[in-house]
């Protein structure tokens, strides 16, 4: 998918994730983490992230994640969200992407 514009997804609310994506100008994914369990969980955030983007298809987009405590699942839909949301997708399968 191409990430036309801003998506957001998520809240800062305990337990959740906050992700926002937008378009980047180069062919990557520039991903921010800021997690409160960062020492525990950053390098399985970062990968369920990376893991999220690459099934739905997103080759470049800049990824600003703020976690608070999320479980892979809520991160993972949270990521979905976004992307269709920066995409303009209207026909997404949620349950193909993961």
């Amino acid at each position: 998918m191409k990430i036309n514009k801003r998506g957001i997804a998520g809240t800062l609310e305990s337990s959740d994730v906050m992700v926002v994506i937008n378009p980047h100008d180069s062919q990557e994914i520039k991903l921010i983490v800021q997690s409160k369990v960062e020492k525990q969980f950053g390098s399985s955030i970062r990968k369920t992230v990376k893991d999220t983007l690459t099934k739905c298809g997103v080759l470049s987009a800049v990824v600003d994640v703020r976690d608070q405590g999320a479980l892979d699942c809520v991160i993972r839909a949270r990521v979905e969200a976004a992307v269709c949301r920066a995409s303009d997708e209207k026909t997404v399968k949620f349950g193909d992407l993961s």
